[in-house]
């Protein structure tokens, strides 16, 4: 009998690293010492790893597109979160909205071709994000979703949990398990 996986997808900037602001803008990093992890991010997925769950960054990175930053940064960046958090794999779409692509939030298909690559149940698995985007594209996808609260985002309430801080999303996924 095969084991059913479940998942956790968590945003990248704003969840995992801190954002950036940028002329009055929410961005994300452009170099490696803007790549600053959160400081509760590391015990978070360690927590959710005990717990059962797959980790997988799911995030937009549309400055590749807009030359704002080199994939190859954007690929160093993924080796460092692989090689210092306990992160399973991470998704990312480098296209800006007139691509029109499948993989940018607030469409699915990150999370949908994850859940293909790893046999994940999303009906047990949780998004957890900081945007609009991201709990749409994890309502689209048939998972749970938790937003974090941030001054950016405080007018945005449809998700199916409201957290302030990273720490309450396990607790909430705990107690929903």
């Amino acid at each position: 009998m095969t084991k059913i996986k479940k998942a956790i997808f968590w945003d990248r900037d704003g969840v995992i690293n801190k954002v950036i602001i940028r002329n009055d803008r929410l961005s994300s990093p452009w170099t490696m010492e803007e790549f600053v992890f959160e400081s509760r991010a590391k015990g978070i997925l360690q927590e959710s790893k005990r717990l059962g769950f797959l980790n997988i960054i799911f995030t937009n990175q549309p400055d590749i597109k807009r030359g704002f930053m080199k994939k190859e940064l954007m690929e160093k960046m993924n080796r460092r979160v692989l090689s210092t958090l306990a992160v399973d794999a991470i998704k990312f779409c480098p296209h800006d909205d007139s691509d029109n692509c499948l993989c940018r939030k607030p469409k699915p298909g990150m999370i949908l071709e994850a859940a293909n690559e790893w046999a994940i149940d999303l009906k047990s698995s949780y998004v957890i994000g900081d945007s609009h985007k991201d709990i749409e594209a994890g309502k689209s996808a048939g998972c749970k979703t938790i937003l974090i609260r941030r001054n950016y985002n405080k007018d945005f309430k449809d998700s199916d949990f409201l957290i302030n801080d990273i720490k309450e999303a396990v607790e909430i996924i705990k107690k929903h398990e």
